[in-house]
């Protein structure tokens, strides 16, 4: 396998070859090329925030038999840019008796408790910022600051309902971060490393390769409880009750407006793509295409030529010609994706797929109260997930072997 480094890889081969940056020491050049990924990492979470609030409010519409957002921009596609500005233009709002300093950290730790988790996330096969050898426990170590930033957005507010809404949200994240990391061990004992880049490479050879469709049942089972428990940490439906309005008035962030309040948004949302990226990297293969001999590819220009037919009809029947540009050009800039960096579209194409499962469970499940989520945790998924890696390791012995020296005594 190809050795990559993330930006430090990078930073190597430039120093190598671009002489004229020799003014430059290596540490300085690796430091300006990781500020320039984190630009990038971060301009594409807050891209994909804005058209993610917009997708949920349509996806909420359709679920609901309306149409949704229609007024601001084609189809709505620019309300999500007017609540931004509006909530940029309002006053933050400090309570009297609040902790400040506290107060206004906050949200800006939840933020970057999702946000620092995609320096190792692997976009493509050289599009990753720091392919570190504990990638995962990186991932989960960061993910689980939130729970501070929680915290303290309760407490500083000195409110009562922000500070039930703050337990609540932290006995929640605390409590299905054990049926999380369970999930991740069998992929683990697979792939025999801690580096994302590692753990896809290891489902590299076709879909049949993937985790997700090896040692079944138990890597299926794996893939569940790995969802459902992303569900509960990014306070997802049926698990949203730290900040659902009917029981705690908006929950932890209730004292918070103006941007303040919108960062809490955008850091659940940071963290969903990031649950998702995850799950795709683990479970999925990754950014490698699903190839079974040409037969997806086929496949997939079919179903296009097929929804292209169906659309342009609607299109001609309503005389929507707008909508039917928009369509045309939408598929040749996806084409065009996949065509010139196809790594990086099949990774968008598979979290893509996970994130629209995330919203439309949104509008589809019921709530759950507080001891449905705690018995769902502690009795079922983690008693499950023991299980399961129990198989999965037996599994493994199994098709690998038992060691002739496994017996210590």
């Amino acid at each position: 396998m190809q050795e990559i480094n993330g930006v430090s890889y990078l930073t190597k081969q430039i120093w190598t070859d671009a002489t004229w940056l020799r003014f430059l020491s290596l540490n300085e050049l690796g430091f300006f090329l990781m500020l320039i990924a984190g630009v990038l990492v971060l301009t594409f979470v807050l891209a994909y925030g804005t058209f993610v609030v917009w997708a949920e409010r349509k996806v909420a519409g359709h679920v609901q038999d309306r149409l949704g957002p229609m007024r601001v921009g084609w189809h709505g596609w620019l309300q999500t840019l007017a609540d931004g500005i509006k909530l940029m233009m309002k006053e933050d709002i400090y309570p009297t008796l609040a902790d400040k300093p506290l107060f206004v950290l906050a949200p800006p730790i939840v933020f970057l408790s999702a946000f620092v988790g995609y320096a190792v996330v692997p976009f493509s096969q050289n599009a990753q910022m720091a392919d570190l050898d504990i990638g995962v426990l990186y991932i989960m170590a960061t993910a689980s600051l939130g729970v501070i930033g929680l915290i303290m957005a309760g407490w500083a507010s000195n409110s009562k309902w922000p500070l039930y809404g703050a337990m609540r949200s932290a006995a929640l994240t605390v409590a299905y971060g054990i049926p999380l990391g369970l999930s991740i061990i069998p992929v683990l004992m697979v792939a025999g490393s801690l580096s994302m880049q590692d753990l896809v490479q290891s489902q590299n050879g076709g879909i049949l390769h993937w985790n997700f469709f090896r040692c079944w049942p138990f890597m299926p089972l794996a893939f569940i409880i790995f969802f459902i428990s992303n569900l509960a940490e990014t306070n997802r439906v049926p698990f949203d009750i730290a900040e659902a309005e009917s029981e705690l008035v908006g929950g932890y962030h209730t004292e918070y407006s103006g941007v303040s309040f919108s960062v809490f948004f955008l850091a659940e949302y940071a963290a969903m793509y990031l649950a998702c990226a995850v799950t795709t990297t683990l479970f999925l293969g990754g950014y490698l295409p699903p190839d079974l001999s040409g037969i997806p590819l086929i496949l997939s220009l079919a179903l296009l030529g097929i929804f292209l037919f169906w659309r342009f009809k609607t299109f001609h029947d309503r005389s929507q010609v707008s909508e039917a540009i928009f369509c045309a050009i939408l598929v040749a800039a996806i084409t065009l994706l996949w065509g010139v960096w196809p790594y990086f579209f099949w990774f968008l194409a598979k979290t893509g797929v996970l994130l629209y499962l995330m919203l439309h469970l949104r509008w589809t499940l019921p709530r759950l109260r507080i001891d449905q989520m705690m018995y769902m945790c502690w009795k079922v998924l983690t008693p499950v997930a023991f299980i399961n890696i129990l198989g999965t390791g037996l599994w493994w012995m199994w098709i690998t072997g038992i060691p002739k020296n496994w017996w210590p005594y």
